[in-house]
């Protein structure tokens, strides 16, 4: 048993430790897809959905600690319940997102590892094994350390947890797992190579025979019954391949821009998901940039999925010598997570993307 709870001690930590970094690396990502579990559809909890921000914050260093309180053995009684009370409550979580299919992405790394709802209900499974291990044998966690060098390493920990949540949250992700990462072509994220794996889907045929109703089974032909026709019930059993970027558009009044935007030799993007969220602090300064980008030759485009007329006003407002096109808010919130933010590209490809707070750093 001994052995079997170092190994379980170690898995848990490291893992819980991965999990939580690569969730604060990016908190603002982790809040929308909180979002997504408060939301009337899934949870139906909306009382929460103002607190998004500072509940995925505290989640995620809470994760971190507790791996490493785990690792060095500091107050084990304290680390595994609440390591089997927050898995239990993830575990019920992702099965209700699987069994209902609510969420189809847990969030559970973040943008670095995509899982499907089962499989993260699977991986909160295994898990919860390891840490029931860990609460039957917590008589064998002892700390690696004395009593003060333990405190030591926690706040430690703590400190660097908060001085890099923090940091990314008044810039941007330290790490960008995106695909729309600087270096990444919109275009080429666009794009289904011709051999890639095609949807495939189930059809049970419905049909009147003899006076009862008989039901046949094919991947799309209409089977040769003598019968009358009742109706048709399509499943997809498999998925198809789907790009990393498949809802990036760049609208008005109806008519997509993208294509022809992506062309452009110099194009400065300003991005704002939902202006009535957007920081009108530093507007100013987002008129002065995007002044100076145009007198040197640059295409400016505004993105945003608010009303035109709350587009309208902001532009007379601040200035703003340039328009204001839709495009989906999540995907918006997918390029960058700053409201507003500038991105610079060249035919298509991400060279600069910058937050608000890092204005003066953007180039041209």
């Amino acid at each position: 048993m001994k052995y079997l709870v170092w190994i379980s001690r170690i898995f848990v930590g490291v893992l819980f430790i991965i999990s939580g970094l690569i969730k604060l690396n990016d908190p603002v990502g982790f809040s929308f897809k909180l979002e997504e579990y408060f939301s009337p559809g899934v949870l139906d909890l909306p009382i929460f959905l103002p607190m998004a921000l500072g509940i995925s914050i505290f989640v995620v260093i809470v994760e971190v600690i507790l791996g490493v309180l785990l690792l060095i053995g500091f107050k084990p009684k304290l680390t595994v319940w609440s390591l089997l009370l927050m898995i239990v409550f993830f575990t019920f979580l992702t099965f209700y997102s699987a069994y209902f299919n609510k969420v189809t992405d847990c969030g559970c790394f973040g943008d670095a590892v995509k899982l499907t709802p089962w499989e993260s209900f699977t991986k909160d499974v295994i898990l919860l094994v390891f840490i029931l291990i860990l609460f039957y044998g917590r008589k064998y966690i002892t700390p690696l350390f004395n009593t003060k060098t333990n405190w030591m390493v926690g706040g430690a920990a703590l400190l660097a947890c908060i001085l890099f949540a923090n940091h990314v949250l008044n810039h941007l992700p330290s790490v960008d797992f995106r695909p729309y990462k600087i270096g990444a072509n919109i275009q080429e994220g666009m794009t289904v190579p011709d051999d890639a794996p095609q949807p495939l889907y189930e059809y049970a045929w419905r049909f009147k025979v003899n006076g009862g109703e008989q039901t046949i089974v094919t991947n799309g032909e209409y089977p040769s019954v003598e019968g009358e026709f009742i109706d048709v019930e399509t499943t997809q059993i498999q998925a198809g391949y789907e790009p990393p970027i498949h809802d990036f558009t760049i609208e008005k009044d109806g008519q997509d821009y993208a294509a022809e935007l992506l062309e452009e030799d110099k194009l400065i993007m300003v991005v704002a998901y939902d202006l009535a969220k957007s920081n009108y602090d530093f507007f100013p300064e987002v008129a002065q940039v995007t002044n100076e980008a145009k007198e040197k030759g640059y295409t400016v485009t505004g993105m945003s999925a608010s009303s035109d007329d709350l587009a309208n006003q902001v532009e007379q407002k601040y200035k703003l010598d340039f328009d204001f096109y839709f495009t989906d808010e999540t995907t918006l919130k997918t390029i960058v997570r700053s409201n507003p933010a500038i991105l610079v590209l060249r035919k298509g490809t991400i060279q600069q993307k910058v937050h608000y707070n890092d204005l003066d750093k953007l180039t041209l």
